[in-house]
């Protein structure tokens, strides 16, 4: 099989640079020039946001434990602590969907968290 010469490895990959930026606005879609450097920030952003995506999550889930563990009178800090002491393993993703869509088992974690950190005082 031939290789492909200079000008149609060119072709080639100007072609698959316009092609990822379709549905960008303007001349960024269309010609090369501009759309290889659209394509190049894209693909900066993507990555760095996938990786920000992560401390995003968790962030959010922190969020709801604390709102969800105030009307208990514990602050989210005291709770995790509790957590560690009464050694429940729980992360925070599964922390969040139980304080949401099962606030009595919630509440029965909360318990044993304050338990844990009572008995920690007295000791």
């Amino acid at each position: 099989m031939p290789r492909a010469t200079n000008a149609q490895a060119t072709k080639k990959r100007r072609k698959r640079v316009i092609k990822l930026a379709k549905g960008y606005f303007g001349n960024k879609s269309r010609l090369f020039r501009y759309a290889k450097d659209a394509v190049w920030r894209a693909g900066k952003f993507a990555y760095r946001d996938r990786k920000k995506k992560k401390t995003e999550f968790r962030q959010l889930w922190i969020i709801r434990i604390n709102a969800a563990c105030r009307p208990y009178g514990i602050s989210y800090s005291r709770f995790i602590a509790g957590l560690n002491l009464a050694q429940i393993n729980l992360n925070r993703k599964s922390l969040s969907e139980l304080a949401i869509h099962d606030p009595v088992a919630f509440k029965g974690i909360v318990e044993k968290a304050q338990a844990a950190l009572q008995s920690k005082v007295a000791a």
